[in-house]
């Protein structure tokens, strides 16, 4: 029988640790629901690393919005929940199909 805590890591699986939650502890939500192995997976705590460029001046106006909200009050957790908002508008916009006020613009392609 193999010891488990001799075991190497599998870095290709999925399941592996959030680094994340290895360097700050489980999450108020893993602790509150008891969860096997100290992990919770929920439909809004499941979240892939995306990798995009932007040009510095949308960079820039996304920033200084999201710190605009920031200042105002506005309950927004960190930019990646509101660039999720805001991609989540845009496309639901999309899928209006010709009454997208995105795809009338002639700026998608």
């Amino acid at each position: 029988m193999v010891d488990p805590r001799k075991t190497k890591p599998d870095f290709f699986d999925d399941g592996a640790l959030d680094p994340v939650e290895t360097a700050t502890g489980p999450s108020s939500a893993s602790k509150s629901h008891g969860a096997s192995k100290g992990r919770v997976r929920t439909a809004a705590a499941v979240k892939k690393k995306a990798g995009f460029y932007l040009s510095e001046d949308i960079l820039n106006r996304f920033n200084l919005k999201f710190y605009e909200l920031k200042l105002a009050g506005a309950a927004i957790e960190n930019k990646s929940s509101l660039l999720e908002l805001m991609l989540g508008f845009a496309l639901d916009d999309m899928d209006k199909g010709e009454k997208s006020r995105i795809l009338q613009s002639g700026n998608c392609g």
